[in-house]
């Protein structure tokens, strides 16, 4: 019994929602998500082992304010300098390797194709299937096609310097806000041990939040950016004791 035209429209309907690709990748948030985490970071370790460092020199609580509010403008800028440099080398590295393939593809497209078959078949693919999937995409787009399978360079992992500096930037600024807050409402006597741990805890949740946004698991992710931050505040307050005793 053949279907009505109707009917074959809404069974190709239903059947697009019953075999929907669902899946969730996270490899889009790698730009932002790694200048985040990296700016955070640095911000609660950079100026909590600052503090720390200044607070073990037996200073007064202004001096330390003082010396955190230096420490966030200072790393804030330099981490949103530093990424927009960087990254914006790499874009400069991809923009140069898309050129010389677009020239290529121009000048020699026999042997781009070639290329592109060779890659498919060390894949897995028969030679004629590959040949005839090199043929079907590089009629489609020959750049994006090489920029994907030869160059590794896609839209999701194109680099975007702007975004990676606003993000190191900003991140950095929300991270190191917490040791200052700290250094306003604890006792002098106390600043050091307590600013410490808690700066430890607050590295800990950091770090499991930016392992649950990229889909990977907390724990160790947790656990090794809070012993990088207990040893880097562990030396800062050694030599603020140290200077601290002999300038005393």
């Amino acid at each position: 019994m053949r279907q009505s035209g109707a009917g074959v429209v809404e069974f190709a309907r239903k059947s697009r929602l019953v075999y929907k690709h669902d899946e969730r990748h996270y490899v889009s948030r790698t730009g932002w998500l790694r200048a985040a985490v990296l700016g955070a970071n640095d911000g609660i370790i950079s100026v909590s082992s600052l503090v720390v460092g200044v607070a073990a020199a037996a200073v007064d609580s202004r001096e330390i304010m003082i010396a955190g509010l230096a420490g966030l403008v200072a790393g804030a800028m330099s981490m949103a300098a530093g990424e927009y440099v960087s990254v914006s080398s790499q874009s400069d590295l991809e923009k140069a390797d898309l050129a010389r393939e677009q020239r290529e593809l121009i000048e020699t497209p026999e042997a781009e194709l070639q290329e592109l078959t060779d890659l498919y078949i060390d894949r897995g693919l028969r030679a004629d299937l590959a040949q005839t999937v090199a043929q079907q995409l590089t009629a489609h787009d020959a750049l994006g096609t090489h920029a994907r399978e030869e160059l590794g360079i896609s839209e999701i992992t194109t680099a975007q310097p702007l975004q990676a500096a606003l993000a190191s930037g900003a991140a950095f600024s929300c991270g190191a806000f917490f040791p200052l807050l700290w250094a306003m409402v604890l006792p002098a006597n106390i600043f050091a041990p307590v600013s410490s741990a808690l700066s430890l805890v607050l590295l800990g949740i950091l770090g499991a939040i930016a392992a649950r946004a990229g889909g990977a698991s907390a724990l160790k992710p947790a656990l090794r950016v809070m012993f990088w931050g207990a040893a880097a505040m562990g030396f800062t307050a050694l030599i603020g004791s140290f200077f601290g005793t002999v300038v005393g």
